[in-house]
């Protein structure tokens, strides 16, 4: 499946990171899915997304939380703990690892989710409290796991005492952390083999069902040997030992400033994942709401402001002028939505673009949304015409932009014919940023967009460009230096200080206007995993330290270009990705820039999220602490808004 390749790709990612002085254990030991499925037209997933931002304040603030929401039904019910060993960094990046992987049980109506440093679980009753020691046996849920075989294996005297020994240790263990708080860990070395133990029950569960359950879970493990370890993950507690020690005895105590970088990475970048994968997941659903809800009617409140305004389309008229959605009709699909062409009755040609979700909640802000963006009108921003939420979906009407994304061209490599010429694409690069700084400021109020992509760029006559899909977009006061927020766009784009710390700025857009002059000019898709050669940050910025820039330019233009003038442009590219905000220009600036081939263009450094020890050693060029740097935050921030990620969020 593309998320579990997806999963693998990230965690092959972090991998490269050193973890010897901490480890938020984010290795997979279970998970159970159960058989019966939520129904697709039901509330379940804007219910899930609720909780989840519930549970993720909680396991922040308290490194363990439970929470639930009952109305409107499905009811849902939720907990989640970090084991008590791991610091409150590794818990936030093992509870956003544990978010990562949950949607594969998705639309199950309950799961359960074991990492080796962190448990989330979620059902339709409330089971909070609940544990082996209260329903005697457990359920056929509860899980215990054996590794390899040890060492001993092959000698039955040996096997006998490392058995014995296994089984002294967990039995201490379940005595010690019913009476600790629920939690133990112990150790016993020598003799046969060393043997690492550590127990933990959840905070939900009482004294004497914590001692039941991980007694029950001891008596499951004690089978593992000659194993090299076993892990008993029931409902309640989680039991493990191993010869190898894989437990932090007092990390909770210390301030482990240095061990904190790793884990907020992994917390950033596994934060960004799971926004992906809940988009796909809701997106899919939505796809059967929408059919499904033709038969039943979604009840919503409309606001009187948009039944009475200028901006209120009615569904039958959108419905008739798509030819009823028909596929020849269909113009592209994104993560939020499908567009369609449209006749409106007074011959008008218009884009429609269905969205996916449906909500009551969602509606105060998507008319604000419309309000906003109806307002502003600017030769490269599409102009929003409308907007109807009256029918079984809502729908969105934009101006008619006669030819292609930016995208389906410049990333084209069969069709020779769409090669674009150096003079289209500066221009392309010009009028997407003066549309930039025309929502920046230039209309009055500062408007964030937040998904600047090649696939919102649509090319106009002319190939004039339209900065387009304003659905995520956010208007900041002049007078604030940035707005904490949920963490929405699409990975590849999304400026290191948004994505790991939520704070958004203006030059969050820059940061991403930065990435795609880099992917204009050279032709070439930026990664959002990659930290190697691929990577177009990368390419473009290893020619331009070796003078050498002009090289990145696509090389379908045959050398028919103005070579300085094609430096100076990616030399602003990658100003624009600079790693801190304060070094990237405002568009605005970047407008001049382009504009006056007077203007003084600064030296970038290196943009971040770079490998810096992939770079030439024998660069002339001295590293700076910025350079180098990658981005590390208080992970609180990190998942905030998780509703917004999933519903709004679209991915590449």
């Amino acid at each position: 499946m593309e998320f579990s390749i997806l999963i693998s790709l990230v965690f092959h990612v972090l991998l490269l990171f050193s973890t010897a002085k901490s480890d938020p254990r984010i290795s997979e030991a279970a998970h159970v899915c159960d058989k019966t499925l939520h129904s697709p037209t039901s509330n379940f997933i804007p219910n899930f997304v609720t909780l989840m931002q519930a549970i993720s304040d909680q396991i922040n603030r308290n490194q363990w939380g439970e929470a639930n929401v009952t109305s409107p039904p499905p009811e849902i019910y939720a907990f989640a703990q970090c084991h008590d060993d791991l610091s409150p960094s590794d818990c936030s990046a093992c509870f956003a690892a544990s978010r990562t992987m949950l949607p594969k049980c998705l639309p199950s109506v309950s799961a359960r989710i074991f990492l080796d440093g962190c448990f989330l679980r979620y059902d339709n009753y409330s089971f909070h409290g609940e544990s082996v020691g209260v329903d005697g046996a457990g359920d056929d849920r509860d899980v215990s796991k054996c590794g390899p075989p040890s060492a001993v294996a092959g000698d039955e005297f040996l096997r006998s005492e490392f058995a014995k020994k296994v089984k002294d240790v967990v039995g201490v263990l379940a005595e010690t952390a019913a009476i600790n708080g629920g939690f133990a860990v112990g150790e016993d070395r020598g003799g046969v083999a060393d043997v690492y133990a550590m127990a933990q029950c959840w905070k939900t569960v009482e004294k004497e069902d914590c001692r039941r359950c991980l007694r029950a879970a001891g008596d499951r493990i004690g089978e593992c040997p000659p194993a090299a370890e076993g892990r008993a993950m029931f409902a309640g507690c989680y039991l493990r030992y191993s010869t190898e020690r894989f437990f932090q005895v007092s990390a909770k105590h210390e301030e482990e400033l240095d061990s904190a970088t790793v884990s907020m990475i992994i917390a950033g970048v596994l934060s960004a994942l799971a926004f992906v994968l809940l988009t796909l997941t809701g997106a899919y659903f939505g796809l059967k709401t929408v059919s499904s809800n033709k038969k039943e009617d979604f009840q919503t409140e409309i606001p009187t402001a948009l039944q009475n305004s200028r901006l209120n389309f009615k569904y039958e008229m959108l419905e008739k002028a798509t030819d009823f959605f028909d596929a020849s009709r269909k113009l592209g699909q994104g993560g939020a939505g499908s567009v369609f062409k449209g006749i409106l009755p007074d011959g008008r040609i218009v884009a429609v673009k269905r969205l996916f979700f449906n909500t009551t909640q969602w509606v105060d802000e998507f008319f604000n949304e419309v309000n906003l963006i109806s307002g502003i009108e600017h030769k490269n921003l599409v102009k929003l015409l409308g907007c109807s939420i009256e029918g079984p979906e809502s729908l969105l009407v934009y101006e008619f932009v006669p030819n292609k994304s930016l995208d389906q061209i410049i990333f084209d490599k069969k069709n020779p014919a769409n090669v674009l010429s150096w003079q289209q694409r500066f221009n392309i690069i010009s009028g997407t940023a003066e549309g930039l700084a025309y929502l920046h400021g230039g209309c009055g109020v500062k408007i964030i967009h937040r998904d600047i992509k090649t696939s919102n760029i649509l090319l106009g006559e002319n190939l004039n460009p339209k900065i387009a899909d304003f659905g995520l977009a956010r208007s900041v006061a002049t007078d604030r230096t940035h707005i904490s927020t949920g963490i929405a766009g699409t990975l590849g784009y999304m400026a290191p200080e948004y994505l790991v710390r939520g704070q958004l700025t203006d030059k969050a857009d820059v940061y991403a206007y930065g990435v795609l002059i880099l992917e204009i000019v050279s032709s070439r898709k930026n990664s959002a995993f990659t930290l190697g050669s691929s990577s177009v940050l990368h390419s473009v910025w290893k020619l331009y330290k070796a003078n050498k820039v002009v090289e990145s330019v696509d090389p379908a233009l045959k050398d028919d270009f103005p070579a300085e003038e094609a430096s100076n442009v990616l030399q602003i590219g990658l100003l624009c990705t600079q790693a801190s905000v304060a070094l990237r220009p405002s568009m605005s600036e970047v407008v001049q820039m382009l504009s006056d081939r007077e203007h003084e263009i600064p030296l970038p450094m290196q943009p971040p999220f770079l490998n810096a020890s992939i770079l030439n050693p024998d660069d002339s060029r001295e590293n700076t602490a910025q350079e180098s740097a990658v981005y590390t935050a208080n992970s609180n921030t990190i998942y905030e808004s998780m509703c917004e990620l999933t519903v709004t969020s679209k991915p590449s």
